[in-house]
């Protein structure tokens, strides 16, 4: 009897010694689990708040630097790691530029041998290093990351094969993640986040983790950029607007009362600057200038030199009855701040108030056309010259001279730039220069203010919905009869 009760006192403690062990797994089972779910509640809390702030940046970020930041700090922070860093591809895509490298980010590139010889004598001299210099695109874990197209895990950067190189060295145990940043299909750049060995490595989580939130920083990234690409347009043509404006201030305001003439002229930009330009103005007492003018190119630097030009030309004009002497001295004053690619054509006459005598100057202008009323006939005004900005003065002058032309009463000059001839139709087909001749010689008896009328027109209704290539520029001038002479304004 007591051999059994032995028996069962044994069989009952060993029963409850397995009871016991059983219930201790199982205590730490769920300590485990505890813990786990404390850390994934955590990390989930981090990645809320994270995609939260990352919400609120998108919408009162001011810059794009502020944006990289909030970033990589939220992002270092959702996944314990000790700092991340984020590179940008230039603007030509093969150079990886630091945008933003948090404070205990350990590197994540190699360094070259006389950056750690320096760094001997000064430890700031890596740091340093690492916040500016340039990555190729190709090469390094991040080149890695850009071939890869993926998140990828480096267990440790110092046996990355990027760092076999003789002259490039890496020191310590680092692990990191990196991933490739991208907006509506194109590369971005890479996000990163490391630590060094010693706080653990970063696991599979870790990693869906990160490729989540880089895909949700891209996002980010890519509305910003939208959104500061968008608002700095908005700024440069509000600034080309009021620049326009000024531009508008400087062409004529109004028709002049020169005796003995009716003038009218228009300028039509391609662009909101125009490089074409006219102007008038007196000159002496019983004269009057005229000039129109075409800079090369389109656009601010066309509108600068333009402006350039009307300001010099006007102050040499007072008291020269000779045009090609205005000129010379105009070229001189301007051939030292013209860009090599760059010059003016420009005709300028000079009008005497009545007697319909003109003098001329071409600066390698296209050639002012001359409707003869007596004999119904449309001729080409060539003096010869070459355009401002060309030659600094010597050979300028030995080409370009003055010519005298008579107007007779109904006559009339049209001076024009070359986008009223290069005008195309939905067919790439040109206006012409014909079919300007045609149109002037058609309005030309009707007066100065419907030649202009009449070849814009023309030009409108054949170009079509065609969007105007060039700046066009049109002046007339109709010499009148003497007896509706006005008289001579001062």
């Amino acid at each position: 009897m007591s051999n059994h009760l032995y028996l069962f006192f044994a069989a009952g403690f060993g029963l409850l010694a397995i009871t016991l062990i059983i219930l201790e797994k199982t205590r730490r089972n769920l300590q485990r689990t505890r813990s786990e779910r404390d850390k994934i509640e955590g990390e989930e809390k981090r990645m809320l708040n994270f995609l939260h702030h990352l919400g609120v940046a998108i919408e009162e970020i001011e810059t794009t630097g502020q944006l990289y930041r909030k970033i990589v700090d939220g992002v270092a922070e959702v996944l314990e790691a000790d700092g991340g860093a984020m590179y940008l591809l230039d603007i030509d895509r093969d150079v990886l530029v630091p945008k933003y490298i948090s404070k205990d980010c350990p590197p994540l590139v190699g360094l070259p041998v006389e950056v750690l010889k320096r760094a001997e004598k000064n430890d700031r001299v890596i740091a340093s290093h690492v916040r500016l210099a340039k990555q190729s695109s190709s090469g390094g874990v991040l080149g890695a990351c850009l071939a890869a197209d993926e998140c990828i895990l480096v267990e440790d950067i110092k046996n990355h094969p990027s760092f076999r190189d003789a002259f490039v060295k890496y020191e310590g145990n680092v692990s990191a993640l990196l991933a490739p940043l991208k907006h509506s299909g194109r590369d971005l750049g890479v996000l990163a986040v490391a630590k060094p060995h010693s706080k653990g490595a970063f696991t599979y989580n870790d990693r869906m983790v990160f490729s989540f939130v880089t895909e949700q920083s891209s996002f980010a990234m890519g509305n910003a950029m939208m959104h500061a690409e968008a608002s700095q347009k908005r700024k440069i043509e509000a600034e080309l607007r009021t620049a326009q404006e000024v531009q508008r201030v400087l062409l004529p305001q109004s028709q002049p009362q020169v005796p003995g003439y009716r003038i009218s002229g228009i300028n039509l930009p391609a662009q909101l600057i125009s490089g074409d330009y006219f102007d008038f103005f007196p000159v002496a007492p019983g004269y009057h200038g005229v000039v129109i003018a075409d800079v090369t190119g389109k656009g601010v630097p066309a509108g600068l030199l333009m402006a350039m030009c009307r300001s010099v030309l006007r102050s040499k004009a007072g008291g020269r009855y000779s045009p090609t002497e205005v000129l010379s001295a105009a070229n001189r004053l301007l051939f030292p701040d013209i860009r090599e690619d760059m010059f003016i054509s420009l005709a300028y006459l000079v009008l005497e108030f009545n007697s319909g005598r003109v003098s001329l100057s071409r600066a390698g202008h296209d050639a002012p056309l001359h409707y003869k009323a007596l004999t119904e006939e449309v001729v080409e005004v060539k003096p010869p010259g070459l355009a401002l900005g060309i030659d600094e003065g010597d050979v300028f002058d030995r080409v370009t001279s003055d010519l005298e032309i008579q107007l007779e009463s109904a006559d009339c000059l049209l001076l024009y730039t070359d986008g009223v001839c290069e005008a195309e139709d939905e067919n790439g087909e040109q206006f012409g220069e014909e079919r300007m001749k045609q149109a002037f010689m058609r309005a030309a008896p009707l007066g100065a203010e419907e030649v202009v009328s009449t070849i814009r027109r023309e030009v409108e209704s054949f170009a079509g919905d065609k969007p105007q290539l060039d700046d066009i520029t049109l002046v007339a001038i109709e010499k009148r009869p003497s007896s509706s002479s006005v008289t001579e304004e001062h």
